[in-house]
């Protein structure tokens, strides 16, 4: 077998694993950040408001006006969420959530949206191109006025799955359309991979020899 068969047949079997970690989804559930306390680092391998640690690091982050809320005496707040114990929900309009790496495809959540006057919320949710809702607008998430439908145990007792696409590489959502009036739990993204990655695939196919010399330099 020549060496350009032997590349086509190492390639062939190192792209389908290069293409799953390129499709791997993360998924934010919120649960164990401190209620009431911003949701700051927890999914970026850091904390939340109080220093409490999150156990993934998806490289998500969120602003401070992003805040995990959980039910206590004073509540209930939510029911029926998809992660039972903590959803998100925005206090004003610089609640963010950035993923510095950059993220494709579309954006995916639950969410519990009370309008009094039972108003479409119009670009509640926005997808940008640049950190902190900088760049450009590259989709934008209406949500139908849901929280109390065929319920009434808590001010947010519905939770309602949707998504939208975009084209490009995003790096921030805005949550902050109508702050106080949606809460938001299991947000899945497609997080685009680090170039290491990459790299490894290349190292590897350096190292059996079927790159040339220039290439791998």
């Amino acid at each position: 077998m020549n060496r350009k068969s032997l590349l086509s047949l190492a390639l062939a079997a190192a792209l389908p694993a290069l293409s799953g970690v390129a499709k791997a989804q993360s998924l934010v559930t919120f649960e164990g950040a401190s209620s009431f306390t911003s949701v700051a680092e927890f999914h970026n391998g850091g904390t939340d408001g109080t220093g409490v640690a999150g156990t993934s690091n998806f490289g998500i982050a969120f602003t401070g006006a992003a805040l995990a809320l959980s039910n206590d005496v004073l509540g209930p707040y939510f029911s029926n969420a998809p992660s039972p114990l903590t959803v998100m929900f925005a206090t004003d309009f610089t609640a963010y959530m950035n993923v510095a790496a950059g993220f494709t495809r579309g954006l995916a959540l639950h969410y519990s949206y009370l309008n009094p006057n039972f108003q479409v919320g119009l670009d509640l949710v926005k997808i940008y191109s640049g950190l902190n809702g900088t760049g450009t607008l590259l989709a934008s998430m209406s949500l139908f006025p849901n929280a109390q439908l065929g319920c009434t145990d808590s001010p947010f007792c519905r939770f309602s799955p949707s998504s939208v696409l975009f084209a490009g590489i995003a790096q921030s959502v805005s949550f902050g359309g109508e702050a106080g009036m949606a809460a938001f739990d299991n947000i899945a993204v497609t997080v685009v991979p680090e170039p290491g990655t990459a790299a490894m695939l290349l190292a590897g196919l350096c190292a059996t020899g079927f790159m040339t010399a220039r290439r791998c330099g």
